[in-house]
């Protein structure tokens, strides 16, 4: 079975070829800010994208007729984990952005063309706005604001596939707890198969190297009427692109600050270690959510090749569960394994009716 994965960025389109479960070839293509300057909106990109990912089909010089094509899923209406096929309702909401604006958007559509031109199905696995949380955990203290599940949903479920075939258990007889670290952190508990709780990477949780996570909300408060910023946006900005690691040592590459640590920086240490100290909090109150009945601590992203934070983190948390690292996101190969369960039968695909 041949697949075709798709995962569009702001700057670039990732694409990928697999035999079955097996890498063939694989593409970043980027777009330059000369090339997509003059598009008014996401949507106008899509004959540009579709276009370049053509090509890299061509250039592959495949033999097979695919049997799959799969694009990231984007803002769509919340709806649980899994395997969907792209049907019109889902093209329509894709189209005119139902949940935002992003990038991602582009990969069910272009998936869509592809996919009809080849007589193949089209799919999107474990989109962004994957939503399985528990009612309780909506519930913020205020009326006015509500708990999102924002999160990492395609490589939080694609370590917890990883780590069910590898036990040779279903993953619905597992309870698990996925720490996702990255430029935000995501840390989910996973019951039956679910994420039922999750910070939202944006706006909560711990610090990473560039959000600053939760901060104390009276202070937050102060500081939005402080005149120092315009609007809503350049406070969102602050947080989501100037907070973490970043505003306290000036670069959000943790090698660069685990090496300042190494070399008897004590900001860098105080800072490195405040970090790590979050996020184990954090894993420590999802522990609470699931009883202290907990599998696994699976630790994935790009943070989880440092082995100075998966030693601080195995330490404090050992008491927990034991650590099973999957350093890295790999999202085009998460998009073809979701495709492959259901080619293969393990999984059903689901429709969007959301």
């Amino acid at each position: 079975m041949l697949i075709l994965a798709i995962n569009p960025g702001s700057t670039s389109t990732k694409v990928a070829l697999y035999l079955n479960d097996e890498l063939v070839d694989n593409e970043t293509i980027e777009h330059p800010q000369v090339e997509i300057r003059d598009f008014k909106t996401l949507n106008d990109q899509l004959p540009y994208r579709l276009a370049l990912v053509n090509k890299f089909i061509e250039r592959s010089n495949i033999k097979e007729p695919l049997t799959a094509v799969v694009g990231r899923g984007g803002l769509l209406n919340p709806l649980p984990s899994g395997t969907y096929e792209v049907n019109d309702r889902m093209k329509e909401h894709l189209t005119i952005g139902i949940s935002g604006s992003h990038a991602s958007n582009l990969g069910g559509l272009i998936a869509d063309l592809i996919a009809s031109e080849h007589g193949c199905k089209a799919m999107v696995v474990d989109p962004v706005a994957v939503d399985e949380m528990d009612d309780q955990a909506r519930v913020s203290g205020m009326p006015q604001i509500e708990r999102k599940s924002l999160s990492h949903a395609l490589n939080i479920k694609a370590v917890c596939h990883r780590y069910a075939n590898e036990q040779v258990l279903a993953l619905n007889e597992l309870r698990l707890i996925v720490a996702h670290l990255g430029g935000g952190i995501s840390i989910a508990p996973i019951k039956n198969g679910k994420i039922i709780d999750v910070n939202n990477a944006n706006d909560m949780g711990p610090f990473s190297p560039e959000r600053a996570g939760t901060v104390p909300s009276g202070d937050l408060a102060k500081l939005c009427f402080s005149g120092e910023f315009e609007s809503a946006r350049d406070v969102k900005r602050l947080l989501n692109k100037k907070a973490g690691l970043i505003s306290y040592l000036d670069t959000n590459d943790l090698r660069v600050v685990e090496k300042r640590v190494n070399n008897g920086d004590e900001k860098a240490k105080l800072i490195w270690e405040a970090m790590c100290y979050q996020i184990v909090k954090e894993i420590g109150s999802m522990a609470a959510v699931l009883k202290g009945d907990v599998d696994a601590i699976l630790l994935t992203g790009g943070l989880a090749y440092s082995q100075k934070l998966v030693e601080y983190i195995r330490n404090k948390t050992e008491f927990i569960a034991k650590t099973v690292v999957f350093a890295g996101e790999d999202e085009l190969r998460a998009l073809a394994e979701g495709a492959y369960r259901v080619l293969i039968g393990r999984e059903k695909m689901k429709e969007y009716i959301y």
